[in-house]
């Protein structure tokens, strides 16, 4: 595991992008995944517990996931030191503690961050590994206004370093 690259190791931070919630998105998203008074129109939104338009808890989830989807692939192509292991970033086994502490609302940027927790060898699959990361989204992290946090895992795979058989 000493020749993982960097931004697999655990310790590594990093911010891996922010979103502008507007309020046509936050509907269209809603009316196709969540449909909810707050999440449908600024009217009844108003007579909500919120009192005003907001996003889908999984509308930021999901955003979160196309930033580190584009994240990783920018990471991977732009990374190319001999000293590393090549890896392949498979699927997900999972995610746990998923917590929506505050509603994002319409007009609000939200900036997605990770840190990375641990990372070990699995049990079933010769080289390749697990890396659990921790995953936060903040509508002003110079405030500390956390909207989101949850626990995700990675597969790793090690790819066979040239002249190497896989």
């Amino acid at each position: 595991m000493d020749n993982l690259p960097p931004f697999l190791k655990p310790g590594f931070e990093c911010e891996i992008g922010s979103y502008t919630f507007t309020k046509e998105v936050i509907i269209r998203f809603a009316e196709k995944f969540d449909p909810q008074d707050f999440h449908l129109s600024e009217e009844t939104a108003k007579d909500s517990l919120f009192g005003k338009l907001c996003a889908s808890g999984w509308h930021t989830t999901s955003i979160w996931m196309k930033m580190q989807r584009e994240y990783a692939a920018r990471t991977l192509q732009n990374y190319s030191d001999e000293n590393f292991a090549k890896v392949e970033l498979g699927p997900s086994p999972g995610f746990k503690d998923l917590r929506w502490m505050r509603p994002v609302f319409a007009g609000e940027t939200v900036t997605y961050f990770n840190r990375n927790k641990e990372i070990r060898e699995s049990a079933s699959r010769p080289g390749t590994y697990i890396l659990s990361v921790d995953h936060e989204a903040y509508t002003d992290h110079r405030k500390n206004e956390l909207a989101m946090s949850f626990t995700g895992s990675v597969f790793i795979h090690l790819l066979p370093q040239e002249g190497e058989k896989a």
